[in-house]
């Protein structure tokens, strides 16, 4: 009996190794990377047209539920039903959730599992390797991808292959650790080893009689989890309090690593998971030197270097085999063969209880963005644009008075218990503890300056008493 293939993509994580471009608000999975004009979430969708499919679902971070959702807007995909994970639990309490609402509204479908942060260039060649796992899947077994290696790679897991099947693809024989150089070299020239891309295809009942036979744990608080869900606009929010109980695991180590019935698909298809920014660089188109430039960048002398450039110029003399990222916040400066570290820059900034890895001075919302201009001894100014038809919570502040200036469009402001509207070249004037709320009313985006000026300015200084969007 064939099934429908559902694909599923897992948006969580934060992508630590390509800070400072990826932060925790604005993971690399919602960036633009490489030589495309779409996010990686959208490239991951885009590439599956031309499959016979369902629409796909998504799972992310609650944290990162308007920016999916945005972005899947961008797509016309405006009734996408997307899984919040209220807290990450790994990759098999994740599947397991989506699996079980699969069966409940889509019947035993096969489940296609893939991560939103990957690159594949080839995707023609991606969709016949689908085709043959689904034979596979079909055949009741729970296929994994493995990426024929191009390098003797020591930041990915490898899959021995077994005995090959005569409908397309292998047994597996093991799945084996990251190795060490030396080791790596071996797998890679013995031609038996493949990069374990991290992407699955099952029936979805499979796997749960599999996750029930290995980790029965992980089932029964995925089951309570999903039992005591709500549905809040197009997203699914499942019971926080009885995932936070779910144990972590992973696939590989839940279930791949453990069933008899885990089979290989050889993925030869010019896949990257993009984990480092050299590995965003092997991916990228060069120049004559071997350079990768991003935005407003000037190199004289320089070789087998990538830099992107934000917001300023950024100029290279006499250098060779860096990384250099600018941005607005920050800049970055690594050796190409030291950016697997970047990471410990990151654990450093939440250490020191710092802010660069949190957001970037733009700051997305589901009614539009801001961005921080300046700021001082209390006092912060910041640029913000609200969508049309959009409105910000209705709210107080204990701490800071607000001062708004529009730049451009009309806004509807509640102050107190007065309603009125602010056009262009006019102000108004929030006092600290007033309640109020700003919407833009118009059909073009509103503009606007807003001076903060008070003892503390944190974001959490946030009383919301209504919000359109599900904020508490």
């Amino acid at each position: 009996m064939n099934h429908t293939i559902l694909p599923i993509i897992m948006a969580g994580g934060t992508g630590s190794r390509l800070w400072p471009l990826s932060r925790q608000l604005n993971p690399k999975q919602f960036l633009t990377l490489g030589d495309t004009q779409l996010s990686m979430l959208q490239a991951t969708i885009q590439r599956l047209q031309g499959l016979d499919i369902a629409p796909p679902r998504l799972i992310c971070n609650e944290e990162h539920r308007f920016l999916a959702a945005e972005q899947l807007r961008q797509l016309g995909m405006d009734q996408a039903n997307i899984l919040l994970e209220p807290v990450g639990r790994n990759t098999a309490p994740a599947v397991a959730l989506a699996a079980l609402q699969a069966i409940a509204e889509d019947g035993d479908a096969v489940l296609l599992v893939l991560a939103a942060d990957h690159l594949i260039q080839d995707v023609s060649g991606f969709h016949s390797n689908i085709r043959t796992a689904l034979s596979l899947a079909n055949d009741s077994k729970l296929v994994t991808f493995g990426v024929v290696p191009s390098y003797p790679e020591t930041g990915y897991g490898y899959i021995e292959r077994g005995a090959a099947i005569d409908s397309g693809g292998f047994t597996v024989a093991r799945f084996v650790e990251k190795p060490c150089l030396a080791t790596a070299e071996g797998y890679v020239t013995s031609g038996r080893f493949f990069w374990n891309s991290g992407m699955f295809m099952f029936r979805a009942s499979r796997y749960l009689e599999e996750l029930e036979r290995f980790r029965p744990d992980i089932l029964t608080a995925c089951r309570t989890a999903l039992a005591g869900s709500t549905q809040d606009l197009h997203f699914t929010r499942i019971d926080a309090a009885a995932f936070a109980a779910c144990p972590e695991d992973s696939i590989d180590y839940a279930v791949m690593e453990k069933t008899t019935e885990a089979v290989m698909v050889p993925l030869d298809s010019g896949w990257s998971d993009v984990g480092s920014w050299s590995a965003l660089w092997r991916v990228s188109t060069k120049d004559a030197e071997g350079n990768v430039f991003r935005g407003n960048v000037l190199g004289y002398a320089t070789r087998n270097t990538y830099v992107h450039a934000d917001s300023s110029m950024v100029a290279t003399v006499g250098i060779e085999d860096l990384v250099i990222v600018e941005t607005q916040d920050a800049v970055l400066v690594a050796h190409q063969d030291k950016v697997q570290d970047v990471k410990k820059i990151v654990d450093r900034l939440k250490s020191d209880r710092r802010q660069e890895h949190i957001c970037h001075r733009k700051v997305h919302r589901p009614w539009g963005m801001y961005e921080a201009i300046d700021s001082g001894h209390r006092y912060q100014v910041k640029r913000i644009t609200v969508k049309p038809g959009a409105k910000l919570s209705v709210q107080l502040h204990h701490h800071r008075a607000e001062h708004w200036v529009v730049v451009s469009g009309t806004a509807r402001v509640t102050n107190g218990d007065k309603s009125y509207l602010v056009t262009e070249n006019q102000s108004t004037y929030i006092p600290i503890g007033q309640l109020h709320t700003l919407e833009n009313p118009g059909v073009i985006p509103l503009e606007l300056i807003e001076v903060q000026s008070g003892a503390y300015l944190g974001e959490d200084d946030i009383v919301r008493f209504e919000d359109k969007y599900g904020r508490t």
